[in-house]
């Protein structure tokens, strides 16, 4: 068994990795919830701003849906859809419009063939696969003694860490994408820009949060798998 000295300094950057989670999922919440009660001054609401900038970027085959999962916002390239929660979908507060251009921005990264967008496709299929399949994968192995199948855990991971990373230059992008078109459609103004930015900022960090999450627990698994090997 290890002892504490061995494997220590993972179990404080577990613990962290895990406060910064939980951090950055309070701070989005906290952040969306103030800015939700700040109406914007177009009076427009998420659905005719995603719609609105969607025409302008010349993306005409891309549907805008309603869904019920509270901030479930998300672009689904595949059916070509935007789908906005109700409180992004039908309001009209600058959190809301926010979130409903960087929908936007996504669409307009497919549109654009932005890189780090099809990376992340390229590997999507191995990490949907891998994320639920590494982690039973390592520990199967390390029970059984199993080199080969722990090893193919901690590779499977690995994509996960991959994908996380590629995924944060995009949702970046995405986000500066989104008050650029708010800023240069006037649907904005420079102090509600702001407001929306520190939405998307706190959203991003969700990302980073989880990056780090991940990585500790790759090496996590490497170190045990070294020490056991």
């Amino acid at each position: 068994m290890l002892g504490y000295y061995e494997y220590g300094p993972l179990y404080w950057a577990s613990f962290i990795a895990f406060a910064l989670c939980l951090v950055a999922e309070i701070g989005v919440k906290t952040t969306f919830s103030r800015y939700d009660k700040i109406k914007g001054r177009s009076g427009a609401t998420g659905a005719d701003v995603a719609m609105a900038l969607l025409r302008a970027g010349g993306i005409i085959d891309v549907k805008v849906e309603r869904i019920s999962k509270n901030l479930g916002d998300h672009f689904d390239h595949t059916a070509g859809v935007i789908r906005l929660s109700e409180k992004v979908y039908n309001g009209s507060s600058v959190a809301a419009l926010g979130v409903a251009a960087h929908e936007v921005g996504h669409a307009l990264q497919y549109k654009e063939g932005y890189l780090p967008i099809k990376l992340r496709n390229e590997i999507y299929p191995v990490v949907a696969f891998g994320s639920s399949a590494a982690i039973p994968l390592f520990f199967l192995g390390m029970i059984l003694s199993l080199s080969g199948l722990a090893l193919a855990g901690i590779i499977l991971f690995g994509f996960v860490a991959v994908f996380q990373f590629v995924t944060l230059p995009t949702e970046i992008n995405a986000s500066n994408r989104a008050l650029d078109v708010l800023k240069t459609a006037k649907i904005l103004d420079e102090d509600e820009i702001g407001m929306a930015s520190r939405v998307l900022r706190a959203a991003a960090f969700t990302y980073v949060a989880s990056l780090v999450m991940t990585l500790v627990n790759l090496l996590r698994f490497i170190y045990t798998f070294r020490r056991r090997d």
